[in-house]
């Protein structure tokens, strides 16, 4: 089938490159059947926020992807005139938090940091992508336990999803931007997001496959390799976003991989509020929706336009990737959905191994990987140099800047 497309992928290259990097997570993009990534503006030293800044991080992609890479760029405080230079450049798009983002070097934005790039991007073309919590987080109490899961999780509730996103679809009918959520955790907000977009909203949405696959209920003391945010909920919670996903309420599912150092996750003291938050998980996204989805119904066809079709048009790569259709870039993943294989240290290709996936027994084998026409990955093995290359992104309304 068509080669998969991950849009939210975090490379970390350069200046955190012992979290991960372009050779570790292109091969393990490769190894899941990945052909395209779009590497996040964070958590890489300096962040994509800046022309200058994108132009750093291409010079540390070249000579190293064994996938093709596309690149966001970032909003924050006070960088709205670097905006539009770097959609010129060829940046897929834009991310924002509405939140701290866990980084000092990438912060959060105001609502008026949010009008200010609207306007700038009114008539681009491109696109705007939330985190969408804001604020409201309730304080961990001395009493409560900071080993168990659920302390962390009663400190992020659905409310503060919820606000956000009753501020982005705001945003998104006043200026008619085209803005992106990613990984939506709570059902919660699916209401107001099928409201939006009935007004005329030019909304799209993502989750993730941890949150489709991985619940509260089952996560165990000490265990902060689950630690992400938003926060992985309950399974009730996760059955309305398979439900919203089948209806079409959710557009695409990616990885949102966000590895780091295992000390950063402090197995030793099990302590959730103090874990970096994020899930590695680029190499095993096929497999991980497949093992799922096929149990409740989903086709190939409908694994097509999760992974594939709806995230290269996201990107705006939908006139060469996502389909497998004349003109388009030969990208294919050959698998077998009904070969079964547990995830362990030794068959993993990210930097670094862990990984709350580990032990899991998962059904769709990836045997190989093709990019643009040529093998890049084919059981086990791996082309003798990287072959994937940089796509900048040519938006339809790039003449009018």
């Amino acid at each position: 089938m068509p080669g998969i497309v991950d849009c939210h992928v975090h490379v970390n290259e350069p200046g955190r490159t012992s979290w991960e990097g372009y050779w570790t997570a292109t091969r393990a993009a490769a190894a899941g059947g990945v052909t395209t990534i779009v590497d996040m503006p964070l958590n890489s030293i300096p962040p994509t926020t800046t022309l200058r800044n994108f132009h750093e991080k291409l010079r540390a992609a070249t000579g190293q992807c064994f996938v093709d890479t596309a690149f966001w760029g970032g909003v924050i405080p006070g960088n709205k005139l670097e905006l539009r230079p770097m959609v010129q450049a060829g940046v897929a798009g834009f991310k924002c938090f509405m939140i701290h983002s866990g980084v000092e070097e990438f912060p959060h934005v105001t609502d008026a940091d949010l009008h200010a790039a609207m306007k700038q991007l009114q008539g681009t073309g491109s696109v705007l992508l939330f985190h969408a919590e804001q604020e409201i987080q309730l304080p961990v109490s001395e009493k409560e336990d900071r080993h168990e899961y659920f302390t962390f999780l009663r400190s992020r509730p659905d409310i503060m999803e919820l606000e956000a996103i009753r501020t982005v679809t705001q945003l998104c009918l006043k200026y008619q931007v085209r803005c992106h959520i990613v990984h939506l955790s709570s059902a919660q907000p699916l209401e107001l997001i099928r409201a939006a977009r009935k007004a005329g909203a030019p909304l799209t949405v993502e989750t993730t496959h941890h949150y489709l696959n991985l619940s509260a209920e089952n996560i165990p003391t000490r265990a902060t390799q689950f630690k992400c945010c938003p926060p992985i909920r309950d399974t009730a919670n996760q059955e309305l976003l398979w439900s919203a996903l089948k209806a079409g309420d959710i557009d695409m599912v990616v990885s949102d991989h966000s590895p780091c150092t295992p000390d950063l996750k402090c197995l030793d003291s099990g302590d959730f509020t103090q874990a970096w938050g994020g899930i590695s998980s680029l190499q095993f996204g096929l497999s991980l929706f497949w093992t799922s989805a096929s149990k409740r119904g989903f086709s190939f066809f409908d694994a097509v336009r999760i992974l594939c079709k709806e995230p290269a048009q996201l990107c705006h790569l939908d006139n060469q990737k996502g389909s497998l259709i004349p003109g388009h870039d030969a990208d294919l993943v050959i698998w077998d959905p009904e070969k079964e294989f547990t995830v362990n240290e030794d068959t993993i290709h990210h930097k670094n191994k862990l990984t709350p996936y580990l032990g899991l027994a998962l059904r769709g084998k990836v045997k190989a990987t093709i990019v643009r026409g040529k093998v890049v990955y084919s059981h086990g093995s791996f082309s003798s140099q990287p072959l994937g290359k940089h796509l900048f992104i040519q938006h339809n309304t790039l003449a009018t800047l």
